[in-house]
């Protein structure tokens, strides 16, 4: 990683799937220090005693409240927005505490780095921010448009903030793969909501590489997505079932839960248009213009036979790539 030499690092939500992986990328580095920021004091002490390494420091508190994040973003060089709520169907029933998490929690570590002066921050959101139809994507899609609106009115400000946005990451907590494998392993048929739902799949070690990717790259209101590959949910079980070597083992077809789509969506068509290829990334750039229209001219766009980029006109994999991931992750030990 570039410039982190004796630079003091802050993940939100880092005691999840996300900030343990990007937490073995940082104790590597020369970095200063590395603060954990989380409401979870279980958590945090659980990964206290299992890293017992001086870098390491633990904060508890909440990106809801804003006081908690002043004090936690002091002194900090470069931050890591990941703290989310993030399971579809929960916030589905529970919308508000998604806005108090993933939006104003966003504006308070936002407006937090801001005053004391963050180098930059790096915001994590998702695929189910793009034409979102449930409550935690638009969440997200808020969460968006906030890191770009403050872009845009910060543009004076020592901050720079940008944006990665992935798909689904294999074996994190509270993904479909533990599902599946604890099932198998409580004897329980596998609970399928769709066959034919098709979903981006990404490792943890992808997850980490986008992330430091927009760290060294991104400008303000930047947001970079990763090329994916994806599966359908057919494919994916198939592949469980060959790695577990139960080719005969049941499916249960329970039907699409609250708030969830046929397909995911990486880059609208309107983003799309405007992106940048990057080889293994695209770069949506900001649109930083005030709303004086009439100081800019702009030609038209011609976009009406561009698709967006979705996880059904994305590459597909077959069971035996699937297979070949699933063995990369260690499905036998995620959690």
């Amino acid at each position: 990683m570039k410039n982190i030499a004796n630079s003091t690092i802050l993940i939100t939500g880092g005691t999840g799937s996300f900030g343990r992986a990007f937490l073995h990328k940082l104790l590597d580095s020369d970095v200063k220090e590395i603060r954990i920021f989380s409401r979870d004091e279980k958590k945090q002490d659980d990964m206290r005693k299992n890293y017992q390494n001086e870098k390491l420091k633990f904060i508890i508190g909440d990106v809801r409240n804003y006081e908690s994040c002043v004090q936690a973003t002091k002194n900090v060089d470069y931050i890591f927005h990941a703290a989310a709520l993030k399971q579809v169907p929960s916030c589905e029933f529970y919308p508000m505490e998604a806005v108090k998490t993933n939006v104003i929690g966003t504006e308070n570590i936002l407006n937090a780095s801001i005053i004391n002066q963050v180098k930059k921050v790096v915001c994590l959101s998702t695929d189910k921010a793009v034409y979102p139809i449930n409550a935690m994507g638009v969440s997200k899609a808020l969460m968006e448009k906030i890191v770009i609106a403050k872009a845009r009115m910060n543009e004076d400000s020592k901050t720079t903030i940008c944006l990665t946005r992935y798909g689904n990451v294999m074996g994190s907590r509270g993904s479909v793969i533990p599902l599946f494998i604890n099932q198998i392993k409580d004897n329980k048929p596998l609970t399928v909501t769709d066959p034919s739902m098709t979903r981006f799949l990404m490792t943890l070690e992808d997850a980490v590489e986008l992330v430091l990717f927009a760290f060294e790259n991104g400008r303000n209101g930047e947001i970079y997505v990763q090329k994916s590959p994806a599966s359908s949910i057919e494919t994916l079980v198939k592949a469980i079932k060959v790695h577990m070597g139960m080719d005969d083992y049941p499916v249960n077809i329970i039907g699409t839960r609250h708030g969830e789509k046929l397909f995911e969506t990486l880059l609208s068509r309107e983003e799309y248009s405007v992106s940048e290829d990057l080889n293994n990334f695209y770069k949506i750039p900001p649109d930083l213009r005030d709303l004086n229209y009439d100081k800019f001219y702009e030609s038209g766009r011609e976009i009406k036979d561009i698709e967006d980029y979705n996880s059904s006109n994305t590459r597909q994999l077959n069971v035996e790539e699937t297979v070949e991931l699933l063995n990369k992750i260690n499905i036998n030990n995620t959690n």
